[in-house]
């Protein structure tokens, strides 16, 4: 194992994915460099702040040593032979940035992209990422809410129309996240669990058995070590994760639901988001009513929608491949590009320029972000000469 690999192990229990000074520790030193950092930190912090002064500012140097104590308090949790050792005993692995594999759609959560994540189950998660839908809402659904679930995912998850099969992501909750997750089982498709707390106790206990199934033929994923308890504040942060698929959709959610920080979550990240409507008298789609009123999330009914939404996987007979070299998945995609030009710009200039609204705009811009033909700096976006491959 390698100093780097290590390190990142070590931080996805000495940190939690709000720890900012942590993120900006690591991306400045690299993992390794930051964890003798956090040791020498402790030992000395004249010499530890001496040794960050050309890389930042003194308010950044301070956050960083006055986290230190909360680092060196978890340091006997962070020994990764043993946290491998713990893993293989559930049958899950381990797997950090930069491996073969890693989900590469998590790189666009910058500073709070995953240290690492513990997994059970073989699914290719960076396929799994970069052409999942994933499916949210209430965990007290209604017969309404399920039956549109049952429907979408069904029709995402075994393909339908010449579409090809895409992977359904979830929370592994009650209500909404079971019903996705069951019906891709049920139809053959691939499912995967995000969790909040370590995966060698599946939560909710009571679908145990449910996650069970999924580990077996898709994945079951924590970025919390085996042993870490599911807090509420890592249901919020885990929350991210879910968000960096292809597309998110909110199903069914009423105004205070946890499946909205899912829906800010793609929304921040300029992922295509999606809400289901339900009656207007139903509290239990206020939450869904309030995206759409609001232009955050597109109307959608059914699985054609949520794929139109998306844009086609790579390979798909309905993409418009064009001479620019970069294909496009919507014909709002090749607006959005052309209004991007090569000076960029942001939203709102985008979509006057392509005669979109600003909805459409995100929309297709986070579709191209993905491509990899445009990318987002300070609210900016510009062309990518090179699209990421």
């Amino acid at each position: 194992m390698n100093e780097d690999r290590e390190a990142l192990l070590r931080w996805s229990v000495l940190a939690e994915a709000s720890d900012q000074a942590a993120s900006w520790l690591v991306d400045t030193l690299g993992p390794a460099a930051a964890f003798a950092w956090a040791g020498e930190a402790q030992a000395n912090p004249v010499a530890a702040t001496a040794h960050l002064a050309r890389h930042a500012p003194p308010e950044l140097i301070d956050k960083a040593i006055a986290a230190v104590p909360r680092w060196t308090a978890r340091l006997d949790r962070a020994d990764p032979g043993t946290m491998l050792r713990n893993a293989k005993v559930c049958g899950a692995h381990a797997m950090v940035r930069g491996d073969h594999g890693w989900p590469r759609a998590l790189a666009d959560l910058g500073p709070q992209e995953p240290y690492a994540l513990w997994v059970r189950g073989e699914a290719d998660l960076d396929a799994a990422w970069a052409g999942g839908i994933a499916l949210v809402g209430s965990r007290s659904a209604s017969s309404y809410g399920e039956g549109v679930t049952a429907d979408i995912a069904a029709g995402l998850a075994e393909g339908t129309h010449g579409a090809a099969p895409r992977a359904i992501v979830s929370g592994g909750a009650y209500g909404i996240d079971a019903r996705a997750h069951r019906t891709a089982l049920a139809v053959g498709g691939t499912t995967i669990a995000v969790l909040a707390g370590g995966i060698d106790q599946f939560y909710p206990a009571g679908n145990a058995d449910l996650l069970a199934r999924v580990a077996a033929t898709g994945a079951v994923v924590s970025e919390m070590p085996p042993g870490h308890a599911p807090y509420r504040a890592r249901f919020l942060s885990r929350n991210r994760l879910i968000a960096a698929a292809a597309a998110t959709i909110v199903v069914e959610a009423a105004r205070r639901s946890g499946a909205l920080s899912t829906a800010r979550h793609a929304a921040a990240l300029y992922r295509p988001l999606g809400a289901v409507p339900g009656p207007v008298t139903a509290s239990t789609s206020g939450g869904c009513h309030e995206l759409l009123r609001d232009n955050i999330a597109v109307l959608v009914r059914d699985a054609t929608d949520v794929r139109e939404l998306a844009g086609p996987l790579l390979g798909e007979a309905d993409r418009e491949s064009t001479g620019d070299g970069i294909d496009f998945a919507h014909p709002h995609d090749r607006a959005a590009f052309d209004a991007v030009g090569g000076r960029g710009g942001g939203a709102d200039e985008v979509a006057s320029r392509a005669g979109l609204t600003v909805t459409e705009a995100l929309t297709s811009l986070g579709r191209l972000e993905l491509s990899g033909a445009v990318v987002q700096a300070a609210g900016t976006w510009q062309r990518v000469t090179k699209p990421r491959v």
